[in-house]
């Protein structure tokens, strides 16, 4: 991720390239300006950005930077909350598996009335879990309310950060070279 530019911040902003240039070629060329851009950094970015700001903050520079050199509508990069994270990584696969919205035989968008699924998403430095319930949510950091395709959905999603693949990793390495 883009956490790992540490020590050469302008190398966060050419390793979103690739990707970009991949999407001048998927997004026709007249749609290039109406196509909005954000940059949503997680949990690896959260964990730099408390052990060293400013370096989090050269990091975002430079890919908005970079991301600025391109013809979309780009709208900013910022460092997600784990929430945050947790609700879009929900979001998109509730509307990847056409729960929310779908295309009708006669093309037309139609309300599946199907019931969304949790989303439980196993990153490099944090993990979250997500999804929609009906009960009481103690604590409101945790609870999100949203209005997609004219349903409301209150979502309970928690983030574990440092409890990602990455960080669980380097914790079990510290123990063993402890024995």
């Amino acid at each position: 991720g883009i956490s790992s530019y540490i020590s050469n911040p302008l190398a966060a902003g050419t390793s979103l390239e690739q990707c970009l240039n991949q999407a001048l070629s998927d997004v026709p060329k007249e749609k290039h300006m109406d196509t909005p851009l954000y940059l949503g950094a997680t949990a690896g970015m959260r964990l730099l950005n408390i052990a060293d700001p400013q370096a989090s903050d050269a990091v975002l520079r430079a890919v908005a930077a970079t991301l600025k050199t391109y013809p979309f509508d780009f709208r900013g990069a910022k460092i997600l909350s784990g929430e945050e994270e947790g609700v879009f990584g929900w979001v998109t696969t509730n509307y990847l598996l056409e729960n929310f919205i779908k295309r009708g035989w006669l093309g037309e968008w139609i309300q599946p009335q199907k019931k969304t699924l949790g989303a439980m998403d196993f990153g490099g430095a944090s993990t979250q879990i997500t999804f929609e319930t009906r009960e009481t949510i103690e604590n409101a950091r945790n609870e999100v309310m949203l209005k997609l395709y004219g349903q409301a959905y209150k979502v309970y999603t928690h983030s574990f950060l440092c409890y990602g693949r990455d960080q669980v990793l380097k914790r079990l390495i510290s123990k063993l070279l402890q024995v």
